[in-house]
């Protein structure tokens, strides 16, 4: 697939817009990722020598990155292969999916710009890939 790509993102949403002169189709992929709470479990139980740690906060930590990098791994399965991708999106999950991105042979070769952008509704989206790669309505 040859064309401009437009990504909004964050760890519970992900906005695709393909976008060319006469044609723009929008996918929206939703996260099954919970918000990244502060664990609340306990932090051990006491034992003669101090408390010993559960490692609960840490099983936490890795099932929560799986779930993110099963997230990541769909998004990227949608984006099939642009020739330039812009990915936007108000937190981290964009430098996230950027550095998933930097493993993969598919799309090593797409020129991806990076920016920050509040939360937007779709038709926003839209409208800010399409004046990305100066495409007129």
């Amino acid at each position: 697939m040859n064309c401009n790509m437009g990504l909004w993102i964050d760890h519970r949403k992900a906005v695709i817009v393909s976008a060319s002169a006469d044609h723009v189709t929008v996918k929206t992929l939703e996260s099954d990722v919970g918000p990244h709470a502060r664990y609340s479990g306990r932090a051990g139980y006491p034992t003669p020598d101090g408390p010993r740690e559960g490692g609960g906060e840490k099983k936490y930590k890795e099932r929560y990155g799986q779930h993110l990098d099963r997230y990541y791994d769909e998004v990227i399965g949608l984006l099939g292969q642009p020739e330039a991708l812009l990915i936007f999106g108000p937190g981290e999950a964009k430098l996230q999916l950027r550095e998933r991105l930097s493993h993969s042979k598919a799309l090593s070769e797409c020129v991806i710009a990076i920016e920050t952008t509040d939360k937007l509704t779709d038709p926003q989206i839209v409208a800010k890939v399409k004046e990305h790669y100066g495409l007129h309505r």
